[in-house]
């Protein structure tokens, strides 16, 4: 494969590619509106208890982190949606463990939000 030389304009078609999947996420995955209702609140709340700075840090990892694994859940069950509309346990088994790791990251937020918040109640 040969290697091409670093172009502007591949990087911003590149960038609006991105964009586009990241649109089509927030307008199309249910699940994304409900983050996105948790994000707007968290920040507010963080916003409001002045978090310090190392917090603020915590705090947006730990979002990036079940947005991401949002993300790559949508993805894996639309790629399984597309090799087959079948129903088989290995598809499902598949899809729940993708979908176990929103819920792990989504666990792990849910802690740091306590740890950072709750004292400051």
């Amino acid at each position: 494969m040969r290697r091409s030389i670093f172009s502007l304009s591949t990087r911003m078609k590149s960038f609006r590619d991105a964009t586009r999947g990241l649109g089509h996420f927030l307008l199309t995955e249910d699940h994304a509106f409900l983050h996105l209702l948790a994000t707007i609140l968290v920040f507010a709340l963080a916003f409001i208890l002045g978090i310090s700075r190392t917090e603020w840090l915590v705090i947006l990892l730990t979002v990036g982190l079940v947005w991401v694994a949002e993300m790559g859940n949508s993805c894996v069950e639309k790629i399984m949606d597309y090799l087959t509309d079948e129903k088989d346990d290995r598809i499902r088994l598949i899809k729940d463990l993708s979908a176990g790791a929103v819920l792990f990251a989504a666990l792990v937020a849910l802690t740091v939000g306590l740890i950072i918040f709750v004292p400051k109640l």
